[in-house]
């Protein structure tokens, strides 16, 4: 049954059609993949096996009645961040209890809705305030590709679940590239929408840097999922009308801009060569592709910091003394510096991302998209703490918090969509992931240019092959 696990949500859509194949079939070697790779990967705090496979039998039923709905059957990892009436939601911390959440989270509820299958929560760090995965509450999660490495986060259970076949599709956060981040590190593909497209949960929906949104194995998956969770939600005012992706062009006749660097990161040599082996699959589709400099310094770091710090970090500090004692070092490091930042520094940093917008204006006025790596270097190592330990990039010290990922000027930048493609393997086997952007709201061109990659990038069907043959030969021992 292995081998199911591995179909794609839309192939195995196609298959429950017609009735080729059972939402109990796919869901019981889920479940199977999940035993084997479990707890050695750690993808899933809370797990729902049995109602899975109850949820599964209905699905089947539906099929036969004819009235299947957008994800009927489909496995769907929901992050242990957002919430599921009658659930708990622990969110990767000794602080959360155990109390079943009162309601739904509104693009847990689409999912619900659809037909899609709850079999487990997704891991995260604590609070989902780190580009790494572990928490002192469920331990590390590790990426199936090298385990000694982290599968990125915060969604960083979500990616590693999709890597290692124990989900179909998986939901995601994003407030400074928690989507995108895991997607590029566990070789899958991640997408943080325009602010808007998809409902987020309150007070977060207010904040211009926080987004929901799919992460899934194929573009195609991506789409479908992201197609079910966008729209307006009368519990967030900021949500736009539904938009629909369609992509029906490809990248030929397109101007692409391509940032090694965006301006000021640190970028490993392995990164920037896959970098720039994609710039050359872009141009042999028949893009025309053209480096740019941005003018962009530590500054936009520091702005992003000092927003996260204010608005994030502030959320998660607790009230009373002993608790920050059972706090990660990352988390408890983070809340403090949300307490020192002063409103002025705060209205310095969002004066920082109106320039930052202006700049990037003017610098794509004659391109339709940018490329740039989504993570300056392809992982860290599963445990490390950003709370404590130092982060080096060829030979130079970067914040350990957001040193590494290149993907939180999109945020800052809210209204464009950004995207992760898998574009290469590094020397120690994980992935490294291509970031896509487009123009504010413009989704349609940032799925047509990834569809039209994902077909033409074969070191990605490569590497999926490889590992699936070394798990084969394994006899799917576990990991």
């Amino acid at each position: 049954m292995t081998e199911l696990a591995w179909l794609s949500a839309t192939e195995a859509l196609g298959l429950f059609q017609k009735r080729a194949l059972s939402p109990v079939e796919l869901t019981e070697a889920l479940i199977e993949r999940a035993e084997a790779t479990e707890p050695a990967i750690g993808a899933f705090t809370y797990r729902y096996f049995d109602q899975a496979l109850v949820a599964a039998k209905s699905a089947e039923a539906r099929y036969l009645r004819g009235d299947p709905r957008p994800l009927e059957g489909l496995c769907i990892s929901v992050k242990d961040a957002g919430h599921i009436a009658e659930l708990p939601t622990s969110a990767g911390s000794w602080l959360s209890n155990d109390s079943p959440q009162p309601s739904t989270s509104p693009i847990n509820q689409r999912v619900l809705d659809a037909g899609g299958i709850v079999h487990a929560r997704s891991a995260t760090p604590e609070f989902s305030c780190a580009a790494v995965t572990w928490s002192r509450r469920w331990g590390v999660t590790r990426n199936p590709w090298n385990t000694e490495m982290t599968p990125g986060g915060s969604s960083g259970g979500a990616a590693a679940s999709l890597a290692v076949g124990s989900s179909t599709l998986a939901t995601g956060s994003d407030i400074g590239g928690s989507i995108r981040i895991p997607a590029s590190c566990c070789g899958v593909v991640g997408y943080k929408p325009p602010r808007g497209r998809n409902p987020v949960d309150a007070p977060f929906n207010l904040d211009f840097y926080c987004h929901t949104g799919p992460i899934a194995r194929t573009v195609a998956d991506t789409k479908l999922l992201q197609n079910v969770l966008c729209g307006p939600h009368p519990d967030d005012p900021m949500t736009l009308p539904c938009h629909e992706i369609v992509t029906t062009g490809g990248v030929r006749g397109c101007r692409i801009a391509i940032s090694r660097t965006l301006g000021f990161f640190e970028v490993d040599p392995e990164v920037e060569a896959a970098l720039l082996k994609a710039a050359q699959t872009f141009h042999d589709l028949g893009a025309v592709v053209e480096e740019i400099e941005l003018p962009w310094g530590s500054e936009v770091m520091e702005a992003a910091l000092t927003h996260l710090r204010m608005i994030f970090g502030t959320s998660i500090a607790p009230e009373a003394p002993e608790d920050w004692e059972r706090m990660t070092p990352y988390a408890r490091q983070f809340a403090k510096a949300g307490l020192r930042v002063k409103p002025q520094d705060y209205l310095a940093a969002l004066t920082c991302t109106g320039r930052m917008s202006q700049e990037l204006a003017r610098a794509m006025t004659e391109f339709d998209l940018l490329i740039c790596p989504t993570t300056a270097v392809p992982a860290l190592h599963a445990d490390f703490d950003p709370g404590t330990d130092d982060l080096i990039i060829n030979g130079r010290s970067v914040d350990p918090m957001l040193g590494w990922v290149m993907t939180f000027p999109f945020n800052m930048l809210s209204s464009r969509p950004a995207i992760s493609v898998p574009c290469g393997q590094a020397e120690k086997g994980v992935p490294i992931g291509l970031q896509i952007i487009g123009h504010p709201f413009d989704d349609d061109m940032v799925f047509s240019a990834a569809l039209d990659f994902e077909k033409a990038c074969t070191v990605w069907s490569d590497m999926r092959r490889n590992f699936v043959d070394a798990e084969a030969k394994r006899g799917n021992a576990r990991i």
